[in-house]
């Protein structure tokens, strides 16, 4: 029951964490983690590509000789395997072990009777969803379960996992700050999933990456550059980016900062015509066009709740997207107006996600995780991720429409308006930083007046 209780909490913080509410966490109390299970739920059979590893080792004693039966299969598959987890979170856990090739891999086990419990966690979210309508009839979350129903069997099929980390890792191959851990097909199943191990720090410790020498303005950027490229440009988005599953670390080899992108058991794949319409939105954030603010949210299902949904989007108040949301950063004043304004508006926060396309749902999760890992590394959206934003909507509706005339000419004019654009970008982030130098300058020179070095 915790379990169930906890999974329906995971899911209700999709909606408040939309607001700016947020509660999440990585840590997760399992039961089952107690005692001899610590030691290992999945074991592997022998069998080559049928092995469903099994996870039996919870019901046998710990020591017994029908134990150490289990644990010896083990072996027949791995020179070494780690009894203690990596991580364990709500679905599966993490082991390190080591191939008789040599070959270091992390080995996903997803946990015993999960799947088998499922369709009661999804029927008793239904039936508590319903008490809750009863009870508070403004409150609408039967989108909670519409959206459990679909998703949850795709991250219980961790075969689907393995496709997805395939097709981002060729997606985005030409961001060479980016690792996705390689899978091991012919050691996986739709229970077990084996890849390549990859070391690194969580990417909100900003202590292990000032140990390491990682700029942290670097990852934030480039996290920035990642997940615009995949809303804007690819409409393939990861929607679980928490801590746990995007580290930091230095290459081995060249030694420049690399993001690595775990867990890839929940995608959002965007209709074309809700990215180009997601584009456009943004695009009139960006450069406070409220009339196609207006228009787009509408076209998205805000309805007259424009104002609210700009704001959810974006975690600034509706003053700052008027002034512009690229003009100042968010203040300490503000991101408390908009904490309290969130608690007041949840009957409309309400009623607005469940008539936004339900593409949007997991975008905002997303939206409000990256927020938080920007928030603990202290690298709030600045100009500069506003403008990476900008080229990465200029390049995918330019590349719409192309895609939809069959004019030489029209081609032709609408890559040279992309370019003019991209070139427009370019300038104005030019004269950022320019300005941020003088203003660098400006500051070492009173610095040196007030303290001048002694003669």
């Amino acid at each position: 029951m915790a379990r169930k209780a906890l999974k329906l909490a995971s899911w209700t913080s999709m909606a408040l964490a939309a607001s700016g509410i947020y509660f999440y966490s990585n840590k997760y109390l399992d039961p089952n983690d107690f005692g001899a299970v610590r030691v290992g739920r999945a074991v592997a059979t022998t069998a080559v590509i049928s092995y469903d590893y099994l996870t039996s080792l919870k019901s046998v004693p710990y020591g017994s000789e029908e134990y150490l039966q289990l644990r010896s299969k083990i072996h027949d598959l791995f020179q070494s395997f780690d009894d203690t987890p990596l991580g364990t979170a709500s679905l599966a856990q993490v082991h390190k072990a080591v191939l008789h090739d040599g070959r270091t891999v992390a080995v996903k086990v997803q946990h015993p009777k999960v799947r088998a419990q499922s369709s009661k966690d999804i029927l008793l979210m239904e039936v508590l969803v319903l008490a809750v309508k009863q009870l508070f009839p403004e409150f609408e979350f039967m989108w909670l379960v519409d959206e459990a129903k679909k998703n949850l069997p795709l991250e219980l099929d961790f075969l689907n996992e393995g496709r997805n980390a395939e097709k981002v890792s060729q997606m985005l191959k030409h961001f060479d700050f980016l690792k996705v851990p390689r899978i091991h097909w012919d050691l996986s199943t739709e229970r077990v999933l084996l890849m390549e191990f990859v070391d690194g720090g969580q990417v909100n410790d900003r202590d292990y990456m000032e140990r390491n020498k990682i700029d942290v303005n670097e990852i934030s950027r480039h996290l920035g550059k990642m997940y615009s490229e995949m809303i804007f440009v690819n409409g393939f988005v990861h929607c679980d980016p928490h801590p746990g599953n995007v580290l930091v670390r230095k290459h081995p080899g060249t030694g420049k900062a690399e993001i690595v992108l775990l867990d890839h058991g929940l995608y959002q794949v965007l209709t074309e015509e809700f990215r180009v319409n997601y584009c456009h939105l943004w695009q009139s954030l960006i450069w406070t066009d409220m009339k196609r603010v207006k228009e787009y949210s509408q076209r998205l299902g805000a309805g007259d709740l424009y104002p609210l949904f700009a704001c959810m989007l974006t975690a600034r108040s509706w003053d700052s997207v008027n002034r512009g949301i690229s003009q100042a950063p968010v203040t300490a004043t503000e991101d408390l107006e908009i904490r309290n304004n969130a608690a007041n508006y949840l009957p409309q926060i309400s009623h607005l996600l469940n008539h936004v396309p339900r593409q949007m749902l997991l975008i905002l999760k997303t939206n409000d995780l990256l927020r938080g890992i920007e928030a603990a590394l202290g690298t709030r959206a600045s100009a500069s991720s506003f403008l990476n934003m900008s080229r990465c909507c200029i390049r995918a509706l330019a590349e719409h429409k192309k895609k939809n005339t069959c004019s030489f000419f029209r081609r032709t004019q609408i890559s040279f308006s992309e370019a003019f654009n991209l070139w427009q970008i370019n300038l104005h982030e030019l004269i950022l930083r320019v300005k941020g130098l003088k203003l660098a300058d400006r500051v070492l020179a009173l610095i040196c007046w007030l303290f001048p070095a002694p003669l």
